[in-house]
């Protein structure tokens, strides 16, 4: 069965991440990847968004992927694909708004993986919830320009809205122009951990940002606010 609280502690560092926000390579996004699951990040999400690989160079970047998630004893997790995160036998799905109904997605994917949703109001989230979902993307935190469908920020006091309506058995994460300098507050507001796709691609060691993400996250659930 679905461990709640497992994905609850892998969830404190969410790395999101697909080829376009490496260059277009997949040796380096392997490469980030590596780095970031070494430096303490316990979720990862193949978001492969306009890129330019087939959907078998897909299929195999989703394969490495899931053996270093294996290595790292990180949830792998796939965006939007269903299909695709069935053919990897990924932990998880992620689905936003606007993509297959959550019935239906529960259908083909079974009971044992992990089903997340994306929510940006209170309506949203109590849907999601009522619906069976295992977690809530909630966004944006922040504006960024790593997610151009991430929506306009409702911010951590739109999270905290979100966090008394569904109460506390729910996960959540933040998601959204998160950086080092901010997560605190994401986490402040209610949210188990943070999910970042910049904070991690673009910092000069992948591996150091997402262990600083980490020490913030164990610091946030242990009440301390360092």
């Amino acid at each position: 069965m679905r461990d709640r609280e497992r994905l609850r502690k892998s969830m404190q560092v969410y790395f999101v991440v697909g080829t376009q926000d490496c260059g277009f390579s997949p040796e380096r996004t392997l490469a980030i990847v590596r780095e970031a699951l070494a430096g303490g990040v316990g979720m990862l999400q193949l978001r492969d968004k306009g890129s330019r690989l087939t959907d078998e160079e897909r299929y195999r970047l989703g394969l490495e992927m899931r053996a270093l998630c294996r290595q790292y004893g990180a949830l792998f997790v796939v965006n939007d694909d269903v299909s695709l995160a069935v053919r990897l036998k990924a932990d998880g799905v992620h689905v936003g708004q606007d993509d297959m109904p959550l019935a239906q997605v529960r259908e083909l994917v079974g009971e044992q993986m992990y089903i997340g949703v994306s929510a940006g109001t209170v309506e949203e989230a109590l849907a999601a919830q009522a619906g069976g979902a295992d977690c809530l993307g909630v966004g944006a935190m922040y504006a960024t320009a790593s997610k151009a469908d991430a929506g306009e920020p409702i911010g951590p006091e739109g999270l905290r809205a979100i966090r008394e309506a569904v109460g506390s058995g729910l996960p959540i994460v933040g998601i959204g122009g998160i950086t080092l300098e901010n997560a605190r507050n994401v986490l402040a507001a209610g949210a188990d951990g943070v999910a970042v796709i910049s904070a991690i691609t673009r910092a000069s060691s992948p591996a150091e940002a997402a262990r600083e993400l980490k020490r913030i996250a164990t610091d946030a659930a242990n009440g301390q606010s360092s």
